[in-house]
């Protein structure tokens, strides 16, 4: 199993091959699946692993009309080199005629070469080789349909494509699910999981997000791609004041929550008291009530914030629904932040992108029902935390800029504040 630790290529087992063609149809970041006819680390392996594993398999293929693929991943063949590997597989016997274009019968010879940077120059053979009968694509063929440079409405924050669909995906969206992001920006993650086939809904602290401007905010977004029949709407609101109705009814949660390492996190209410009441204008008319009214807005504690994303999930979602949050990390060991956990929620992955001085974690939630909650377990107390600075209530912004920063790019951090 340790050549696979470093490898694009996973042996699995499946029912069926219609059932790795399901598997596939939805997976982003996998290219194709195939039919294990035999591996080795060297061609006379290969040879002889086909044979004794694959000897009768092959006969239902036999008559068919079939081609060959050779795919070199990290390194290259000459056409000479190709055609001479193609032809020594001859011991297969193949009476069918080959077809470039209509073959039933579609093998891929699979190069998996080592890479090294230290060298100058990889290695001119492979580690490990595979023949595989082609069953079908991945959904990667999407990736690029939903680029943000093709997109018509972004802002700096918006999740990249790629990530949105890996994440929609672990959200196990479908049609038939209703999903909401409460950091909905300009709609990364629901469009992601509206193509999933899911209806959505999102909200943001930050008005000016979702409405844009005329033509260009994030129901354009829905209208671009035919989505708009999915999208329900978005609010203005945050996770610590929700309108949304108290119960069990959403199938999933997907967010990229604020990191607050350019400002400060922030939530809807004033540490002045008395704004914290009604507040009436000098007419009489209720503040908050007018059409230019901008709500004030208090600092907000990062470790808060992910304990109300935690309890926000287990209030509404129904059993097995999923929570999908993104949540940064340092790489260092020394500052590296916990995973949050909660006695409503198991954690079933964990997926790491990692940048220069710090990662950031794609972890994935699932409800259990009340019956299954440990009743003994206690939940981790939420530390009370003093001060009313950035740094001093956002553990991560206080060690990014004291520890790392300057071994981040800003790249590393661009559109992390925020999400969608």
């Amino acid at each position: 199993m340790q050549r696979f630790l470093k490898s694009p290529f996973c042996i699995v087992r499946l029912d069926s091959a219609a059932a790795a063609k399901a598997l596939l149809s939805r997976c982003i970041l996998a290219t194709g699946i195939y039919e294990l006819l035999g591996h080795g680390d060297t061609y006379d392996a290969l040879r002889d692993n086909v044979l004794s594993r694959s000897s009768r398999q092959l006969l239902q293929y036999k008559k068919l009309p079939f081609r060959f693929t050779l795919d070199c991943f990290q390194g290259t063949r000459s056409t000479k080199k190709q055609r001479e590997i193609i032809e020594s597989f001859g011991y297969l016997d193949l009476e069918g005629q080959i077809s470039m274009k209509n073959a039933e019968l579609d093998l891929w010879i699979l190069e998996d070469y080592s890479l090294d940077t230290t060298k100058p120059k990889h290695s001119s053979e492979p580690k490990h080789l595979y023949l595989g009968r082609f069953l079908g694509s991945s959904g990667r063929k999407v990736v690029p349909v939903y680029d943000l440079k093709r997109r018509k409405y972004i802002s700096t924050t918006s999740m990249d494509s790629e990530l949105a669909l890996v994440t929609a995906n672990l959200a196990l969206a479908v049609p038939g699910k209703l999903i909401y992001d409460p950091f909905t920006g300009t709609g990364s993650f629901p469009v992601a999981c509206a193509h999933f086939g899911a209806t959505v809904i999102g909200s943001d602290i930050d008005g000016r997000s979702i409405r844009g401007s005329k033509g260009r905010n994030v129901f354009s977004n829905f209208q671009q791609y035919g989505l708009e029949a999915l999208y329900l709407d978005s609010f203005i609101s945050d996770l610590t004041n929700t309108p949304l109705r108290k119960g069990r009814w959403l199938d999933g949660i997907v967010c990229d929550p604020p990191y607050g390492v350019r400002e400060g996190l922030k939530v809807l209410g004033s540490p002045k008291p008395e704004l914290q009441k009604e507040v009436r204008l000098k007419d009489g008319r209720i503040a908050h009530l007018q059409s230019d009214y901008i709500p004030p807005k208090r600092a907000y504690s990062f470790e808060a914030m992910l304990d109300d994303i935690l309890d926000f999930a287990a209030a509404m979602l129904i059993d097995q629904g999923r929570l999908c949050m993104w949540m940064p990390t340092a790489n260092d060991e020394d500052v590296e932040l916990a995973i949050p956990a909660h006695p409503a929620l198991e954690i079933t992955s964990v997926c790491v992108q990692s940048f220069n001085k710090w990662s950031r974690r794609l972890l994935t939630y699932r409800r259990i029902s009340d019956s299954d909650i440990d009743q003994t377990a206690v939940r981790r107390k939420r530390e009370q935390i003093n001060g009313a600075t950035a740094d001093e209530l956002n553990s991560f912004r206080r060690k990014y800029f004291q520890g790392f920063k300057d071994a981040a790019s800003s790249d590393d951090v661009g559109g992390q504040h925020n999400s969608g």
